[in-house]
Formats: C-alpha cells, sequence, structure tokens
C-alpha cells in the first residue's frame, strides 16, 4: 500500500517593512518558486518579487513594494497567498490618517476618563473604610 502524503504548504515568516517594502522568507517544498500572489481588496498588488536563497534550497526571500495607491486614511490590509491553494499565509496593515488618529484620541481620553472614575472611587473606598482614629 503507497501512503501519499499531502503537499506541504509553503510557510511565509515576516521579516520587516523598510522604505515601503514588506519583506519575508518563504519556505516551500521543491527548488522552484512556488505561486504567490499579494491581494489589497481582492485585487493583485504588483511588483511582487521572489529571490531563491542560493544556500538552503526552497527558501526564498520575498518583496512586496507597497504601492502608493492603496495608503490612505483609515485600515489597509494586504494579504499573501499561495495562489494554488489560496491558502493565507502572511497578511499586513497600515494604519493611517486623521480620521483614525481622532478615534485614537477619543478611545485614549475614555480611558482616562474611566481611569479618573476609578481612582476617585477607590479613594472614597479607603476613606470609609479606614479605621477610626483612636
Amino acid at each position: 500500500m503507497i501512503h501519499l502524503r499531502p503537499p506541504v504548504p509553503p510557510r511565509l515568516t515576516a521579516t520587516r517593512l523598510h522604505a515601503g517594502v514588506w519583506e519575508g522568507v518563504l519556505d516551500a517544498p521543491g527548488t522552484d518558486p512556488p505561486g504567490i500572489e499579494a491581494l489589497h481588496l481582492g485585487r493583485p498588488v504588483p511588483g511582487l518579487r521572489l529571490t531563491p536563497d542560493p544556500d538552503r534550497p526552497g527558501r526564498f526571500a520575498l518583496a512586496l513594494p507597497i504601492p502608493a495607491e492603496i495608503l490612505s486614511d483609515g485600515v489597509q490590509t494586504c494579504v499573501i497567498r499561495d495562489r494554488t491553494s489560496g491558502a493565507t499565509l502572511a497578511s499586513f496593515t497600515i494604519l493611517a490618517g486623521s480620521p483614525l488618529d481622532h478615534d485614537l484620541r477619543a478611545e485614549i481620553d475614555l480611558l482616562r476618563a474611566e481611569l479618573d472614575l476609578l481612582k476617585r472611587a477607590f479613594r472614597a473606598h479607603c476613606v470609609e473604610t479606614a479605621p477610626a482614629p483612636a
């Protein structure tokens, strides 16, 4: 009886985002570059490069320049996936713009107000439960 192992999916490890280029290390079975694609809002992101590591067969340096067109206010997510299986290998999110900045400030203001409320309640509790002076 012959047992066939299912194909090993590629594994992508993010390494850094530098000078507008998202970088990672891709480990895949075999020596041929696997079919990898990057998507933003379901559309392909151009410029993805796979460079073989000459010292490690099956290992590739992945570089994805982030196009200026996808940078805008709010939250933008790019997904990198195996084209054959459709499996997501990695993703990265970019947060930008003044609307987001306003949302974060509002959240921080709410947290500060809640902290002040808790501090006042704790102080009042300490005063109420403190033993009376003798």
